[in-house]
């Protein structure tokens, strides 16, 4: 049931024989034209990652990371873990921290883990995009890359987005050559409308083309990488790009009114808290309190609240951390938290330390005509990452080490080979077996709450694939409730009346991506105004046999 009405601002497309949704038209078109080619979901997504690498640099590159969730047409989950890794020489104490308080616990001096050299992390997702494409894809490297090569070789038109994110990091990019010649127009961000090329960036994809990942981790590209590191005073070595390993992990499931919720596992936190909260959600009637209500806000934050004071112990890299997945993900344990809230007052739910990421991430979500679907989502963490670029090759590298705790001698502490927490959701829900849809998007710490969300519009409330991803959003960890504009104005005093603290904001977290699947085996793609989204439909096919058509 939709209580609050909000007006959705774009349109979904619908098609029968698949779908590319991702945060820029031009990556949507890179999807769509390998699904035309003949390939699959997995094709389909890789290309596209590709192209955002040009078309979305302050979010992706080669040189970041992150999850892709993948289930394929006999119903195998599989998620490839290609999140970034602390370098070998890495360890706890290795920034100076600030202080201790939440508000700038991850201030360190010079802001090194977030800027500059020692802010990158061992990248992984060259490496994992083409394990996922030489694993479950079917078409070569060098067809996938070729949208993106000829991106970079002959341009695209900038968006008011990016010309938006080079304005947010103006001092940042102004201080690395290469990003100020690629962003910067006497002095400021290049215009909206601005046609950007890069020929260095072209040559290097065309080089994975050519030598796959081996380009990076054994060949020239590396050495650029890790040369021009170490002129800026990084750690990171040429072993520590060879020993990086992509893991294939299974995701977490949860069940909810009847679905199968397929998740990302850590040391992502998303399938553990997605699980979490929606085992409390059904001890209540969501659909009956209706969507936008200050009753149903009120509870969703509450169980936001109790996930974020669990969630410092099941985020870590569970090759460092003992995570308690199975304590979390009970049906039991939801009975016992839940029993403790207050329908009418909000709670302090527990110690927990304050995490910080980024919000500067993308998503893609991908379905073929033959059952594969794709929801990856990548980054290189901040915008523009560590606002480095690696002279003559176009490559920006990521500031992963900023999502580690700068504290030594705690869970999230930095260690040797250690990956990074995440927040990244990659969604997929099914029923009785049967797809019922995927999403994902990107924003942070804000990622998961807002996944959450998008799966009650849909089961609970009953919303269309366009009106999930675009309904307002609502985000707490603990302290103030951000509400978006779309939420109606009176409910603010009936929170406050509950005891919450209610900031409104004009957006949280970022662009969603939803695939939602019918029974006629058609398929619904949306995406929001949060981000330049844009979902591509394949539908039409092949003549039949034995028709011929005159030239005149």
């Amino acid at each position: 049931m939709i209580g609050a009405p909000f007006t959705c601002e774009k349109t979904p497309a619908i098609a029968a024989r698949g779908m590319v949704v991702t945060n820029h038209p031009l990556a949507s078109s890179a999807g769509a034209e390998m699904l035309l080619a003949g390939g699959n979901a997995v094709d389909a997504a890789i290309a596209s990652l590709f192209a955002l690498t040009v078309v979305e640099p302050m979010m992706v590159g080669i040189l970041g990371g992150g999850l892709s969730h993948i289930r394929m047409a006999d119903g195998r989950h599989v998620v490839i873990d290609g999140i970034s890794t602390a370098p070998a020489a890495a360890h706890g104490a290795m920034y100076e921290t600030r202080s201790n308080s939440l508000v700038d616990y991850r201030e360190t001096a010079g802001r090194k883990n977030l800027v500059g050299a020692l802010a990158v992390a061992v990248p992984g997702a060259l490496l994992a995009w083409c394990h996922a494409l030489e694993t479950y894809g079917t078409l070569p490297l060098e067809h996938v890359l070729r949208p993106a090569i000829s991106l970079a070789r002959h341009g695209f038109v900038t968006t008011p987005y990016l010309t938006d994110c080079i304005s947010d990091t103006l001092s940042d990019i102004a201080a690395d050559s290469g990003l100020a010649r690629r962003f910067l127009k006497d002095g400021a961000a290049i215009p909206a409308g601005t046609r950007q090329l890069s020929a260095d960036y072209a040559e290097t994809l065309a080089m994975i083309a050519r030598e796959g990942p081996g380009a990076l981790t054994h060949g020239a590209l590396g050495q650029a990488l890790i040369a021009h590191l170490s002129s800026l005073g990084g750690i990171m070595t040429a072993d520590d790009l060879k020993r990086f390993k992509v893991i294939e992990r299974q995701p977490i499931r949860g069940t909810y009114r009847g679905y199968d919720v397929y998740g990302a596992p850590p040391p992502s936190s998303a399938g553990v808290h997605v699980t979490q909260m929606l085992n409390l959600l059904e001890h209540y009637d969501i659909k009956g309190l209706g969507f936008g209500t200050a009753e149903g806000v009120h509870l969703m934050a509450e169980v936001m609240k109790i996930a974020f004071a669990d969630r410092a112990v099941a985020t870590a890299d569970p090759a460092f951390v003992d995570v308690p997945v199975a304590l979390l993900t009970s049906k039991a344990y939801a009975q016992k938290r839940a029993g403790d809230i207050d329908r009418s007052r909000t709670q302090v739910w527990g110690p927990g330390l304050s995490t910080v990421e980024s919000a500067n991430t993308t998503h893609v979500t991908v379905a073929d005509g033959f059952g594969n679907v794709v929801a990856a989502t990548q980054t290189i963490n901040g915008l523009f990452g560590a606002c480095v670029e690696v002279p003559g090759t176009g490559m920006i590298a990521n500031n992963y080490m900023y999502n580690f705790d700068p504290h030594p001698g705690l869970a999230l502490s930095i260690a040797p080979g250690k990956r990074v927490f995440t927040s990244m959701a990659p969604t997929i829900v099914t029923r009785d077996g049967a797809l019922a849809f995927a999403l994902g998007l990107p924003g942070g710490l804000r990622i998961f709450p807002s996944a959450l969300q998008g799966i009650v519009n849909m089961i609970d409330h009953g919303m269309s694939p366009q009106q999930a991803v675009e309904a307002p959003r609502l985000w707490t960890e603990g302290g103030d409730v951000e509400l978006e504009p779309g939420f109606p104005a009176d409910i603010d005093a009936v929170l406050q009346s509950f005891g919450h603290k209610v900031q409104r904001v004009r957006r949280v977290a970022g662009g969603m991506g939803l695939i939602a699947f019918h029974a006629d085996a058609s398929m619904t793609g949306a995406s929001c105004w949060r981000a330049d989204g844009t979902p591509v439909g394949i539908a039409g096919g092949l003549a039949k046999a034995g028709i011929r058509f005159s030239a005149v």
